[in-house]
């Protein structure tokens, strides 16, 4: 009983770590001729992995930018519908990353990015240590990986939905739209076509003008 109390506290606890590490994920708004900057206090040495994806908007590209505290361009990529990047920071101090739509006059875009800094912390306070886990810890850390793939590949099937969603709204307007312009094109045709069939078959008053001698 205490075994599968405790096999189930792990569970919890690793479905809460999951929670912590995925935290720096974020979906905005990013409105047309605008730019959008964050900033993330890193340590040297420090892994960090950004990820993002244009959800809804125009042609769902941005300009996106990566900044060391000097001001130096570690990451620059310009339309880009997705993509990631990965880096180590080379100094200590507070990083930029900024996301663009100044190329676009009217279109808003939504944007999703996930901003992972550092490794994982362990599952469990010991778990580097030089024996080996038990089986129950072993099976614990076996969930807590797979939760966190589950976790990513909800995120990306979501992100796939919404722009999936967004597609084909944007597809059933233009189609809306071409349905009425074509309406009112077969409305106009159909009356100057009636207009004109009556204008032949119109008996014609003629005027006789007699000629007195």
């Amino acid at each position: 009983m205490y075994g599968s109390f405790r096999v189930l506290f792990q569970v919890l606890w690793a479905q809460l770590l999951c929670a912590w590490v995925l935290g720096s994920e974020l979906t905005f708004e990013l409105p047309d001729n605008a730019k959008q900057c964050f900033y993330e206090d890193i340590i040297m040495g420090t892994k960090c992995t950004l990820e993002f994806q244009v959800v809804t908007g125009g042609h769902y590209d941005v300009d996106c930018r990566i900044e060391d505290p000097d001001g130096s361009t570690l990451y620059k990529e310009m339309k880009k519908q997705y993509d990631s990047f990965t880096f180590a920071a080379a100094k200590n101090g507070t990083y930029k990353f900024c996301f663009s739509n100044e190329f676009s006059t009217f279109t808003h875009k939504t944007v999703y990015f996930d901003f992972q800094v550092g490794d994982d912390p362990p599952l469990f306070p010991n778990e580097n240590r030089v024996t080996a886990l038990t089986q129950m810890e072993s099976a614990c850390v076996s969930i807590h990986e797979a939760l966190k793939l589950v976790i990513d590949s909800q995120t990306h099937f979501r992100l796939r939905e919404a722009q999936g969603r967004s597609r084909a709204e944007d597809l059933n307007t233009r189609v809306a739209f071409w349905s009425i312009g074509e309406a009112i094109i077969l409305l106009v045709v159909s009356i100057s076509q009636v207009v004109l069939l009556r204008s032949f078959f119109s008996d014609k008053k003629t005027t006789t003008t007699r000629v007195g001698s």
